[in-house]
């Protein structure tokens, strides 16, 4: 069944995507109530197994949301196995060719043949060789999303963690530059001061982890308690 997410996407509206950071199917809820289009389930680094993803998609799922999974690799027989626990989409990290991309969208139609068309695809644009192939990354057909990775991206650049790094930054807008002239969708990693500005810039894919809203609720309380940080 085709979610929301999927529609919002298509039309061009700003997506909200979060890592709820704990394999928690409450709090899955809690972020589908709290008005989150989709939940992001990172599988390449963090703790979830298949098991705990079924779980996890069918609280998205009681609140309307999507369920995005992000498998370590993009081998077509991992992808099936999350593809057949009811998820909705995936974030394939590494897609650095237009050959990769290809495959995924193969797994895709071949997994969920009832409904490929339904699932989402966002493809992770994370080093200088991706943004390089980005020409023949976007003539793929299939590909839902453009998804750039400044962390990753900062590393392969060798500014690891300086995700605001100028030359990172001149590596985001370029990509920016050929995902939105070729009138496809473009997300990105944001924090509350960020946003603003990249939807500005046209990315509609807003991801985000949930630890960022509780760290930062939680110094919101200690300082206006005047409690200093240990």
């Amino acid at each position: 069944m085709r979610t929301r997410v999927k529609e919002r996407i298509a039309t061009g509206a700003v997506v909200v995507l979060i890592n709820p950071d704990y394999p928690s199917p409450g709090l899955v809820e809690f972020l589908g109530h709290s008005g989150v289009d989709a939940i992001f389930i990172d599988c390449e680094h963090g703790s979830a197994g298949f098991e705990r993803v079924e779980e996890l998609a069918r609280a998205a799922r009681v609140t309307g949301m999507a369920a995005i999974v992000r498998p370590m690799s993009a081998d077509s027989a991992l992808l099936t196995r999350y593809l057949e626990r009811g998820i909705d989409g995936l974030m394939v990290p590494h897609v650095d060719d237009a050959e990769t991309a290809r495959a995924v969208v193969e797994s895709i139609r071949y997994t969920r043949w009832r409904d490929y068309e339904d699932v989402i695809f966002i493809a992770q644009v994370e080093s200088v060789k991706a943004i390089d192939n980005l020409p023949e990354l976007l003539a793929v057909e299939g590909v839902d999303v453009y998804f750039i990775g400044p962390g990753d991206l900062s590393q392969d650049m060798g500014h690891p963690g300086e995700l605001a790094h100028p030359d990172v930054e001149a590596q985001i807008q370029r990509a920016r530059d050929a995902i939105l002239g070729a009138d496809k969708c473009a997300g990105i990693l944001v924090n509350p001061d960020t946003v603003a500005r990249r939807v500005e810039e046209g990315f509609r894919v807003l991801y985000e982890h949930a630890n960022t809203f509780i760290r930062r609720g939680v110094d919101t309380m200690r300082a206006a308690a005047g409690i200093d940080k240990a």
